[in-house]
């Protein structure tokens, strides 16, 4: 019975840091976010934060995990409502992209994420985003909508691109100029892998 309340315990004591590390980096960046100010407006210890997570990089990996998981699940869910599978496609990556310009996620996926944990492409939350891309592509290829073509390079290619794109937009000191241009990129990179 201790054993799984400290378990338990453990796991609450994970939620909230996360919490508190997500409005903390999303505030200030991940470097000038204090690690003392962040467990202690949850009520715990240092400790606790190297317990669950190992050090602070452990911490911005948690929370980009989460981030960029809800990221997929929504872009997932703007493609849920498109008339065809091909257009899916497209509007999971234009919908990808355009949350570059939302300040949570433009901070801690696109800016601190790389900055901090280097390779998004080894980010296991990318590496999900990945094998779904993989499937559609799949799919997309057995009913002849796309080109024959590798599905590893294809799914690569295409979740680099959006991924990219969101880059770009994120980083740029005119956002909302270079958001039509990402996406028009986009949408006419994707094209040449439709089938004719």
């Amino acid at each position: 019975m201790a054993a799984k309340r400290r378990a338990e315990t453990m796991g609450e004591n994970r939620i909230k840091l996360i919490g508190a590390a997500r409005k903390a980096f999303a505030a200030s960046g991940f470097a000038a976010a204090s690690m003392d100010d962040l467990t202690a407006s949850v009520g715990l210890t240092r400790g606790a934060l190297y317990h669950s997570f190992g050090d602070k990089k452990g911490l911005l990996a948690a929370v980009v995990a989460q981030v960029d998981g809800e990221m997929a699940a929504r872009a997932h869910q703007a493609g849920a409502t498109a008339a065809t599978p091909w257009k899916r496609l497209l509007a999971e990556g234009e919908a990808y992209i355009e949350m570059a310009l939302e300040p949570e996620v433009r901070r801690i996926v696109l800016l601190d994420g790389p900055a901090f944990l280097g390779d998004p492409s080894k980010w296991p939350s990318q590496n999900a985003c990945l094998s779904m891309t993989k499937q559609v592509v799949a799919d997309l290829i057995a009913e002849g909508v796309m080109k024959p073509v590798d599905i590893e390079a294809a799914s690569r290619l295409l979740s680099g691109t959006a991924f990219n794109a969101a880059l770009w937009v994120a980083d740029s000191d005119e956002p909302h100029i270079v958001l039509p241009k990402a996406i028009e990129a986009f949408r006419l990179m994707v094209e040449g892998f439709r089938a004719s």
